[in-house]
Protein backbone atom coordinates (compact mmCIF):
# COMPACT_ATOMS: atom_id res chain seq x y z
CA UNK A 1 0.00 0.00 0.00
CA UNK A 2 1.38 3.49 -1.10
CA UNK A 3 2.00 5.82 1.67
CA UNK A 4 -0.86 8.85 1.64
CA UNK A 5 -0.12 12.65 0.66
CA UNK A 6 -3.63 13.22 1.14
CA UNK A 7 -3.26 16.54 4.38
CA UNK A 8 -4.68 16.04 7.82
CA UNK A 9 -7.82 17.56 7.84
CA UNK A 10 -8.46 19.77 10.49
CA UNK A 11 -10.29 18.25 13.60
CA UNK A 12 -11.93 22.08 13.90
CA UNK A 13 -15.82 21.84 13.50
CA UNK A 14 -16.81 24.15 10.62
CA UNK A 15 -19.28 27.34 11.90
CA UNK A 16 -20.88 29.85 9.86
CA UNK A 17 -19.21 33.14 10.54
CA UNK A 18 -19.03 34.89 7.45
CA UNK A 19 -22.48 35.51 6.46
CA UNK A 20 -23.55 37.80 3.48
CA UNK A 21 -27.01 38.78 5.21
CA UNK A 22 -25.72 40.25 8.63
CA UNK A 23 -21.90 41.71 6.53
CA UNK A 24 -19.77 39.97 8.52
CA UNK A 25 -16.26 38.82 7.57
CA UNK A 26 -14.60 35.86 8.66
CA UNK A 27 -11.08 36.80 9.97
CA UNK A 28 -9.01 33.89 11.29
CA UNK A 29 -5.92 32.42 12.67
CA UNK A 30 -5.07 28.56 12.13
CA UNK A 31 -2.72 26.34 13.93
CA UNK A 32 -0.60 29.24 15.47
CA UNK A 33 2.30 27.36 16.91
CA UNK A 34 4.09 29.31 20.24
CA UNK A 35 6.19 28.55 23.24
CA UNK A 36 4.24 29.69 26.27
CA UNK A 37 4.69 28.77 30.47
CA UNK A 38 1.43 27.48 30.79
CA UNK A 39 0.04 24.96 33.50
CA UNK A 40 -1.00 24.46 37.25
CA UNK A 41 2.02 21.53 37.97
CA UNK A 42 5.87 22.59 39.28
CA UNK A 43 7.32 21.09 36.74
CA UNK A 44 5.25 23.26 33.85
CA UNK A 45 6.71 26.66 35.44
CA UNK A 46 9.74 25.49 35.02
CA UNK A 47 9.71 25.42 31.33
CA UNK A 48 8.16 26.63 28.34
CA UNK A 49 5.56 24.14 26.38
CA UNK A 50 4.48 24.45 22.68
CA UNK A 51 1.01 25.07 22.29
CA UNK A 52 -1.23 25.69 19.35
CA UNK A 53 -3.88 28.53 19.00
CA UNK A 54 -6.66 28.84 16.37
CA UNK A 55 -8.88 31.97 16.52
CA UNK A 56 -11.85 32.45 14.61
CA UNK A 57 -13.42 35.78 14.22
CA UNK A 58 -17.04 37.25 12.72
CA UNK A 59 -15.86 40.43 11.73
CA UNK A 60 -18.43 43.10 10.87
CA UNK A 61 -17.55 44.76 7.47
CA UNK A 62 -17.37 48.37 6.84
CA UNK A 63 -19.99 49.63 4.95
CA UNK A 64 -17.11 52.10 2.99
CA UNK A 65 -14.90 50.32 -0.02
CA UNK A 66 -12.18 48.60 0.94
CA UNK A 67 -9.58 50.30 -1.36
CA UNK A 68 -7.06 47.92 -0.95
CA UNK A 69 -6.17 49.45 1.97
CA UNK A 70 -5.03 47.28 5.18
CA UNK A 71 -6.62 49.88 7.54
CA UNK A 72 -10.21 49.17 6.37
CA UNK A 73 -9.73 45.19 7.63
CA UNK A 74 -8.94 43.43 10.19
CA UNK A 75 -5.60 42.74 10.50
CA UNK A 76 -4.86 39.14 11.44
CA UNK A 77 -0.92 39.91 11.52
CA UNK A 78 -1.74 42.00 14.78
CA UNK A 79 -4.42 39.51 16.17
CA UNK A 80 -1.20 37.15 16.28
CA UNK A 81 0.72 40.06 17.57
CA UNK A 82 -1.28 40.64 20.52
CA UNK A 83 -1.70 36.56 20.75
CA UNK A 84 2.14 36.59 21.23
CA UNK A 85 2.23 39.50 24.27
CA UNK A 86 -0.62 37.86 26.37
CA UNK A 87 1.38 34.75 26.29
CA UNK A 88 4.84 36.66 26.62
CA UNK A 89 3.29 38.40 29.37
CA UNK A 90 3.89 35.36 31.65
CA UNK A 91 3.07 32.28 33.32
CA UNK A 92 -0.62 31.60 32.87
CA UNK A 93 -1.70 28.62 34.99
CA UNK A 94 -5.03 27.51 32.88
CA UNK A 95 -5.71 26.74 28.97
CA UNK A 96 -9.10 28.96 29.97
CA UNK A 97 -7.60 31.73 31.20
CA UNK A 98 -5.34 31.99 28.57
CA UNK A 99 -8.60 31.72 26.16
CA UNK A 100 -10.52 33.89 28.09
CA UNK A 101 -7.79 36.66 27.11
CA UNK A 102 -7.44 36.21 23.75
CA UNK A 103 -11.42 36.28 23.49
CA UNK A 104 -11.69 39.42 25.41
CA UNK A 105 -8.16 41.05 23.09
CA UNK A 106 -10.41 40.20 19.87
CA UNK A 107 -13.44 41.78 21.36
CA UNK A 108 -11.71 45.05 21.88
CA UNK A 109 -11.95 45.85 18.32
CA UNK A 110 -15.75 46.77 17.93
CA UNK A 111 -15.74 45.33 14.45
CA UNK A 112 -15.74 41.65 16.16
CA UNK A 113 -18.69 40.41 16.69
CA UNK A 114 -18.42 36.93 17.83
CA UNK A 115 -15.15 34.76 18.63
CA UNK A 116 -14.06 31.38 18.97
CA UNK A 117 -10.46 30.68 20.41
CA UNK A 118 -8.95 26.78 21.16
CA UNK A 119 -6.09 26.09 22.69
CA UNK A 120 -4.23 23.38 22.46
CA UNK A 121 -1.29 21.81 25.12
CA UNK A 122 1.06 19.67 22.55
CA UNK A 123 3.02 17.77 24.63
CA UNK A 124 1.06 17.92 28.34
CA UNK A 125 -0.18 14.04 28.38
CA UNK A 126 1.40 11.48 26.44
CA UNK A 127 -0.04 9.04 23.92
CA UNK A 128 -2.18 12.06 22.58
CA UNK A 129 -1.94 14.95 19.92
CA UNK A 130 -2.87 17.56 22.19
CA UNK A 131 -5.27 18.84 24.94
CA UNK A 132 -6.42 22.03 25.44
CA UNK A 133 -9.92 23.79 25.91
CA UNK A 134 -12.43 25.93 22.98
CA UNK A 135 -14.41 28.77 23.81
CA UNK A 136 -16.63 30.69 21.67
CA UNK A 137 -17.18 34.81 23.16
CA UNK A 138 -19.59 37.31 21.79
CA UNK A 139 -20.14 41.11 22.01
CA UNK A 140 -22.58 41.89 24.22
CA UNK A 141 -25.80 44.34 22.67
CA UNK A 142 -27.15 46.72 24.81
Amino acid sequence: MKPSNLVKPSNLAPLKFADAEKAMRHVFVRDLIIDGYIGIYDHEKQAPQKLCINVDLSVRENAHPLNDDINNVLCYEKIVRNIQTIVGAGHIHLVETLAEQIADMSLQDSRVVKVRVRVEKLEAIPNTTSVGVEIERARRMS
